[in-house]
């Protein structure tokens, strides 16, 4: 085939133990997931009915890389998620047909630009300048499923500059994996390559130009980075 310009590279992720690359499709996020974090951010949360959102998957900085500050923003903030790779396609699940569709685990963290996602929640407007700008997905390398599975007493946590910020177990996710990956199912068709982002504890705050972050989703991946 013949293209009008050269096609675009696939972004791509590190595998723990590998010199293999998970290739990326589409990178889907649950917001609300945390009952605490809801809290902070002046919302409630509906069991019944988990609030999604996407990002590019363009959006994910892989390897380390330094993330920009990004444009158009004075708040960027941080928030520490684990993040769930699939490695087979489904759709309209159930809870207890989505865990085989997973392929590996990491850690994550879904940048925001708060101040606009301010302005588009008071204006009822969607979110998606605020979430999917470019550089906002840094994520660590993947750990296979079948190497070691995350539990409810999993640590996930996250340190700016050796502070501590954020911290919580999974167990604390008002809806756990097999319930977001069935509900995503009823809305698109998953397919090998996509990527979830299950959520952020409290403790979101401001990232300036010169942070270091360290995340950690315990026994299974670490992503360490720089703003600047």
């Amino acid at each position: 085939m013949n293209h009008a310009l050269a096609p675009h590279a696939l972004p791509s992720l590190p595998i723990i133990g590998s010199d293999q690359r998970f290739p990326i499709r589409r990178v889907f996020c649950i917001g609300r997931n945390y009952a605490e974090h809801a809290r902070e951010m002046g919302a409630s949360v509906d069991k019944s009915a988990p609030m999604f959102f996407c990002k590019p998957a363009d959006a994910v900085v892989s390897d380390g890389a330094d993330v920009p500050y990004p444009q158009a923003t004075n708040d960027l903030h941080h928030e520490v998620e684990m993040v769930v790779a699939l490695g087979s396609a489904g759709r309209d699940l159930a809870p207890e047909q989505a865990s085989a569709l997973i392929w590996g685990y990491g850690v994550g963290l879904d940048l925001t630009r708060r101040d606009l996602q301010a302005q588009a929640k008071a204006k009822s407007h969607p979110w998606d300048v605020a979430k999917a700008f470019d550089h906002s997905a840094p994520v660590s390398a993947l750990r296979p499923a079948n190497e070691a599975t995350p539990g409810p007493d999993t640590l996930l946590q996250l340190r700016v500059n050796g502070e501590l910020r954020q911290q919580t177990r999974l167990g604390e996710m008002v809806h756990g994996v097999p319930e977001i990956i069935a509900a995503l199912s009823q809305l698109f068709e998953l397919k090998a390559g996509d990527l979830i982002f299950t959520g952020t504890p409290a403790g979101v705050a401001a990232l300036q130009r010169g942070d270091h972050f360290e995340a950690e989703l315990q026994g299974i991946a670490n992503l360490g980075g720089r703003i600047v």
